[in-house]
């Protein structure tokens, strides 16, 4: 079973940057990868994925144009690049890994890690 293993939350203004990393504990070059996030007294929705070769990326609509998924496969790595953020992209976001950019949701998952925007 893969673990996965997120990082780089915090506290960020309105309008910063912050990246997070997924670190997954064995070879991940062959799987879709994901993030989803989590706000209080909301449903986990998706965020982003990108395909295992990185040929393909599937965003939110909440997130385009904002945040970028990326991945290292040689370092088992995932990130998540978040641009001009918002208030309303505070949540715990979670690294998954799924079996398509468009299966709306994961079959493995980290702990997360949480982002606070304020403004």
């Amino acid at each position: 079973q893969v673990q996965l293993v997120e990082s780089g939350g915090g506290l960020v203004q309105a309008g910063g940057s912050l990246r997070l990393s997924c670190a997954a504990s064995e070879r991940t070059f062959s799987y879709t990868m994901g993030w989803f996030r989590q706000a209080p007294g909301k449903e986990r929705e998706f965020v982003a994925a990108i395909s295992w070769s990185g040929d393909s990326t599937y965003y939110a609509d909440s997130v385009k144009g904002r945040f970028t998924i990326a991945r290292v496969s040689a370092k088992n790595a995932v990130f998540l690049q978040m641009n001009s953020v918002k208030p309303e992209d505070t949540a715990v976001y979670y690294c998954a890994v799924m079996r398509s950019v468009t299966a709306g949701t994961g079959d493995y998952w980290g702990q997360g890690t949480q982002v606070t925007v304020y403004s």
